[in-house]
């Protein structure tokens, strides 16, 4: 058994709301639970016992629940959950009503806007009542392209209050990759900003808003806030009105629409970076449950946190902040670089306002150990009790970066799930040992398991991460998919009747979970399969190494590794140095994990949402084309990886 890095202390486990759920079940059903482990088997064990439970603890907000559970367990998909419930999303977001601070939005420019719980209630109802007026119903679907400030979050539940389904991009989308997405959906009413900032600079949106106007078809409104200047010109946008000028009208304030739980919350979308993007459907009630459990009993959220995740409106990770407000919870909103105006940036916001939930990628932890950043020494971090990653694999050393340089006492949670489901496979647990490189369970009701190319359950060793029971935050399906094809084939093709999730994991003796990276970036030189994650966390120890990238390409019948690598400022690649990097991942992993190839370029493509794209890079690398460009933030940066003479030879 590995070491601990962390340990909760017995009275911190006693305190958390896992261990009062473990006490009402057991006073409810007799049965005895020790500890996570007998937890998770109980929810597997009894499914509809476990998510009626967790309706009652988190006091869902509904018409009615209805009799019913779960319908037709056995289908995956298919299985239907609270078949008879009738619910709205917004009113269980929006059920605590005083002035305690609700949203706390913060930008580059160093401004703060605070609204209150009963203030953000009146401004949804406001928005809601204007939404009803240009026509908006149940079903209908508002587009947001926003930055993440508090007129996102408002727009959101004002849609979810009439049973509309919201859909969002980050306003540094392109026009393509904006109609990419909206255009599939056919929004009534876009909502949009009119700029936004990033690194010192301001960007106006509004002449790419304009053309993406006139290609919307079906538009009742185009409602514009301003983010950039306070009375933004919108004479070039169709038909477009300032935002305040669309709430000035006096309507009566609309009901919550209530709704079946599977009725339609949210459309997200898949990177798009293989063609156009998916357009996933996911539904009101799965959402709110899953999200709550993931919140109140793998993170202990509760009415007295103040919870930060650093995201844009293009990722989930966005809709799963403002799920927080379910609980109660302070959501901090940051719209911006991560490191400005200074590269500690995010930590001086989290001691002034006192975040106790600190939300970020991978990426960003990397990023700020080379930065050479340290938080806990140079910060009043006290209230601090959790730090959450995804985004991408968290190195082992990321973890001793945390509990050295952050805090020594915090949850460090790695959590991994996705777009596809809106919410986590596996994440944090607060009454169990975070041990290093390893995510620390699979989530509560959520039959999450690794599987062999031939469907046999592994231990400790690399295979498919699958889940083989339905859970209630699986999509409904995706967009114009009548007969579902789609979506079967991106998830259930591999092994039917389970959900196969495209990433190579691994279970450990512990009990936890390693991500070794995408199962369609796996590297398999000699027909040995290697994650790419375990090549990335070796060469992010060496220290003039800023970020890399590795891709399996073609080579007389066989494939070898590649590795592209992004250097600090002013540094050259040289033989000392590719040596170094060599000798590094040969003394830690294996032979086979060694590059035949390590090139040095300026920029690495990546998503909008900072996820490196590895597919994109092999397809340039061999020669064919990448789709969709558009969905990548930096597209340019796959120039750099066009007929190198190195990788002829």
């Amino acid at each position: 058994m590995a070491t601990p890095v962390w340990q909760p202390s017995p009275e911190a486990i006693a305190s958390t709301q896992m261990t009062a759920l473990m006490r009402r079940i057991e006073d409810a059903h007799g049965d005895a639970l020790t500890d996570y482990g007998a937890l998770h088997a109980w929810s597997l064990a009894h499914p509809e016992a476990f998510w009626s439970l967790l309706w009652e603890t988190f006091d869902i907000v509904a018409e009615t629940r209805g009799e019913r559970v779960l319908v037709d367990p056995e289908a995956m998909p298919g299985a239907r959950w609270f078949p008879e419930a009738r619910l709205n999303f917004a009113a269980n977001l929006l059920r605590r009503r005083d002035d305690h601070p609700a949203l706390v939005a913060l930008d580059e420019r160093g401004r703060r806007r605070s609204l209150g719980y009963d203030e953000l209630h009146r401004r949804v109802a406001r928005l809601a009542a204007a939404l009803r007026a240009s026509g908006v119903t149940a079903g209908d679907r508002v587009a947001g392209l926003v930055p993440n400030a508090e007129p996102a979050v408002i727009a959101m539940l004002a849609t979810a209050r009439l049973g509309a389904v919201w859909s969002s991009c980050s306003p540094d989308f392109g026009v393509q990759g904006v109609l990419d997405r909206f255009g599939q959906i056919e929004p009534k009413v876009l909502i949009a900003a009119d700029g936004y900032t990033w690194n010192g600079k301001a960007i106006d949106i509004r002449p790419r808003l304009a053309q993406v106007t006139a290609a919307l078809e079906g538009l009742a409104a185009v409602v514009v806030f301003p983010f950039l200047d306070d009375r933004p010109d919108l004479g070039d946008i169709p038909g477009a009105v300032a935002w305040d000028d669309y709430l000035a009208g006096e309507a009566d304030e609309p009901a919550f629409a209530a709704l079946p739980f599977d009725h339609p919350l949210y459309i997200l979308y898949s990177s798009g970076t293989t063609g156009t993007p998916k357009c996933i459907v996911h539904a009101a009630g799965g959402t709110l449950l899953q999200h709550l459990k993931e919140h109140r009993l793998h993170t202990d959220l509760g009415a007295d946190d103040v919870f930060f995740y650093y995201t844009t409106c293009g990722w989930m990770m966005w809709n799963w902040l403002v799920s927080g407000l379910a609980s109660g919870a302070t959501l901090v909103l940051f719209d911006g670089a991560p490191f400005a105006p200074s590269p500690d940036a995010l930590w001086a916001m989290a001691e002034r306002e006192g975040v106790t939930v600190f939300g970020t990628s991978a990426r960003y932890l990397a990023a700020c150990e080379k930065e050479g950043l340290a938080p806990g020494r140079d910060h009043d971090l006290s209230r601090l009790r959790a730090v959450l990653s995804t985004g991408s694999a968290l190195a082992h050393e990321s973890f001793d970066y945390v509990y050295r340089d952050i805090k020594a006492d915090l949850l460090l949670a790695s959590i991994s799930g996705g777009t596809d489901i809106v919410s986590c496979f596996a994440l944090g647990c607060p009454i169990r040992p975070v041990y290093r490189g390893q995510l620390q369970c699979r989530g509560l009701g959520m039959a999450v398991d690794v599987l062999d190319d031939d469907g046999r359950p592994l231990r400790g060793e690399k295979g498919e991460l699958v889940c083989t029971r339905p859970f209630p935050a699986m999509p409904i399906g995706f967009w114009n998919d009548p007969d579902g094809r789609r979506y079967h084939d991106a998830y259930f093709a591999t092994f039917p009747g389970i959900w196969a999730h495209g990433d190579l994991a691994e279970i450990t003796a512990e009990d936890g979970l390693i991500i070794h990276g995408r199962s369609d970036a796996v590297l398999n030189p000699g027909g040995v399969r290697i994650g790419t994650a375990e090549i990335y966390r070796q060469v992010e120890k060496v220290e003039d190494v800023l970020e890399s990238l590795c891709i399996a390409q073609q080579w007389q019948d066989d494939v070898r590794v590649v590795l592209f690598v992004r250097l600090r400022e002013g540094l050259t690649l040289d033989d000392a140095l590719r040596r170094r990097i060599r000798d590094t991942i040969r003394a830690n992993a294996t032979p086979r994990h060694v590059p035949a190839k390590i090139l040095q370029v300026d920029d690495l493509p990546r998503t909008r949402s900072g996820k490196l794209v590895e597919l994109a890079v092999r397809n340039v690398v061999h020669g064919q084309p990448v789709k969709n460009r558009e969905a990548l933030a930096n597209p340019e940066a796959l120039a750099l990886f066009e007929d190198l003479p190195d990788l002829q030879e």
